[in-house]
C-alpha cells in the first residue's frame, strides 16, 4: 500500500512539474516574436543593436529574425501567420490594402525615414546636383521596386524623363545591380551600404549623393502587424516598438565604429572598416527616425512617389495604413 501511496506522490508531483513547465513554456512562447525583415542590411542598424545590447531581453522579448527577401514574401509570412512582425517598405501594406484583405498588416513603427541607397558613378562627380547627366544610362532596379520608384521620382523632378533625355533601365533586379554595374551595364546606379562604399574602396566607384536626402523624408522601412496580433499582444508589440527605439538612440548618439564592432557578429564576412564606413554614412545622412511615430506627411510623399511611377491605382487614407498606437507611447524623450 505504501508503495502505491509512494508511486501516486510521485505521479502527482511529477504531473505538477510538467503543468509548471507548460506553463513557463507557454508563457515563453508568448514572449517571442518572429520577425521576418525584407533583407538582411547595415540600413536596420538599430534593431541588430538591439540585439547586440540586449534591449529585446530586457523588455522580456525574445526576438527571431529571418530574412524575407522581398516584400512580397515578407507580407505573405504575415498574412498566414508564419511572422508575427514584418519589417518592409509601407507600400506593400497600400498594395495589400487595395487588394480587399480584411486582416491587412498596418503600420506600428517606423525605422527608417528615407531611401538608404547612395548613386554611384563610374567617375568622381565633385559638387553633383543631377546636371549634366544628360544621355546616360541610369540602372534602375526591379520596375515597381520602391528604390527604383524613388529614383524614378528624384530624376523627374530634376528634369529627366526615360526615354527622352535619359535610360532608366529597368531590365535588372536591385540584388544585382553591383555586379552588373562592375561588370560595365549603365553609368549611374543606386546601391545601399556597404555595397555602395565598397565599390569606393575597391575604386570601382564613387558615392555622388544621397538618393534619401534628393526625395524628402517618408516611411521607408517600417514595422507592420496585423490587427489579430496587436490585439492579442499588444505588450509584446510596444516592448519591441520601445527596444528598437532604443537601438536607434544608441546609433544616433556612439560613433560608427562603436556600432560597427557590436552588430560585426550579424555581418560576417564584411570588414570592420567596411562596416564603419558604412554606418558612418547613413549616420551622415540621417537616415533613422527621429520617433517611432509615422506622420501623416511623409505617409502622402511616399503615395506621390508611387503616383509619380504609375504604381498607384488610387490613394489610401492615412489612418487605414497606420496604427500608431504602440509607437505614441515609447518616451523618446528617456
Amino acid at each position: 500500500m505504501k508503495k502505491i501511496v509512494t508511486i501516486l506522490l510521485i505521479a502527482t508531483l511529477l504531473a505538477s512539474l510538467c503543468f509548471a513547465c507548460l506553463a513557463s513554456c507557454d508563457t515563453s512562447d508568448g514572449n517571442k516574436i518572429r520577425v521576418s525583415e525584407v533583407t538582411h542590411s547595415l540600413f536596420y542598424t538599430p534593431q541588430y543593436l538591439a540585439l547586440a545590447l540586449g534591449y529585446f531581453e530586457e523588455e522580456g522579448l525574445t526576438v527571431e529574425i529571418t530574412n524575407g527577401s522581398g516584400a512580397d514574401n515578407v507580407m505573405t509570412a504575415l498574412l498566414t501567420n508564419e511572422a508575427d512582425i514584418g519589417l518592409m517598405g509601407c507600400e506593400a501594406n497600400i498594395y495589400v490594402y487595395l487588394q480587399g484583405k480584411k486582416d491587412y498588416p498596418k503600420v506600428i513603427g517606423q525605422l527608417t525615414k528615407r531611401d538608404g541607397s547612395f548613386l554611384v558613378a563610374r567617375t568622381n562627380m565633385p559638387n553633383f546636383d543631377y546636371s549634366g547627366i544628360d544621355n546616360q544610362t541610369v540602372l534602375m532596379g526591379r520596375k515597381g521596386g520602391m528604390p527604383a520608384m524613388i529614383l524614378q521620382y528624384v530624376l523627374n523632378n530634376k528634369g529627366y524623363t526615360d526615354g527622352q533625355n535619359i535610360t532608366m533601365d529597368y531590365s535588372i533586379q536591385f540584388g544585382a545591380l553591383g555586379p552588373a554595374f562592375t561588370g560595365g551595364t549603365g553609368d549611374l546606379v543606386p546601391l545601399f551600404e556597404p555595397a555602395a562604399s565598397q565599390l569606393e574602396v575597391e575604386g570601382k566607384g564613387y558615392i555622388v549623393s544621397s538618393i534619401g536626402q534628393d526625395s524628402g523624408e517618408i516611411p521607408y522601412t517600417c514595422y507592420t502587424a496585423t490587427d489579430k496580433y496587436m490585439k492579442e499582444h499588444p505588450e509584446n508589440v510596444e516592448k519591441f516598438i520601445k527596444a528598437v527605439w532604443r537601438g536607434t538612440e544608441y546609433a544616433m548618439t556612439h560613433s560608427a565604429e562603436d556600432c560597427a564592432k557590436l552588430v560585426e557578429t550579424y555581418f560576417v564576412g564584411t570588414s570592420m572598416e567596411l562596416l564603419t564606413k558604412a554606418i558612418a554614412n547613413y549616420q551622415k545622412y540621417d537616415v533613422w527616425t527621429t520617433t517611432p511615430v509615422t506622420n501623416k506627411e511623409a505617409f502622402e510623399r511616399i503615395q506621390d512617389i508611387m503616383q509619380n511611377a504609375g504604381e498607384l491605382s488610387s490613394r489610401v487614407e492615412y489612418d487605414k495604413i497606420v496604427d500608431n498606437t504602440a509607437a505614441n507611447k515609447v518616451d523618446i524623450s528617456a
